[in-house]
């Protein structure tokens, strides 16, 4: 499967909604609405773990469709947060500290 990047650096091609979105797999969205609704706090269904990728104009996770970040990139016409000139800004600064790992992916793709 291609890496696919969101805007905020998480690696859509390794999330769970998008896996079970593009694989069909009613048993991976099951599992993922439960998970994700122990973490979260939150009432996710099964029937809500669809996603084709945050950047993408087909359905999304309903979080990708909110987020400030995904709308600043689509704003600022780029892949993704690390393709822009602003890069980084407060608000992915700020994301960072609860993501780590997405700052690395951005990170990367600045440099390149």
């Amino acid at each position: 499967m291609e890496k696919i990047i969101s805007a905020c650096g998480l690696i859509c091609s390794d999330c769970l909604a998008y896996r079970a979105t593009q694989e069909n797999d009613d048993n991976l969205r099951k599992q993922t609405a439960e998970l994700w609704s122990n973490i979260y706090g939150a009432n996710i269904l099964s029937t809500d773990i669809n996603c084709n990728g945050c950047m993408t104009d087909g359905v999304k996770f309903s979080h990708c469709d909110e987020c400030d970040m995904r709308e600043c990139a689509i704003a600022e016409d780029v892949e993704n947060c690390g393709k822009c000139r602003d890069y980084p800004c407060q608000t992915i600064s700020d994301f960072f500290e609860n993501v780590p790992d997405a700052k690395l992916v951005l990170d990367k793709i600045k440099e390149d």
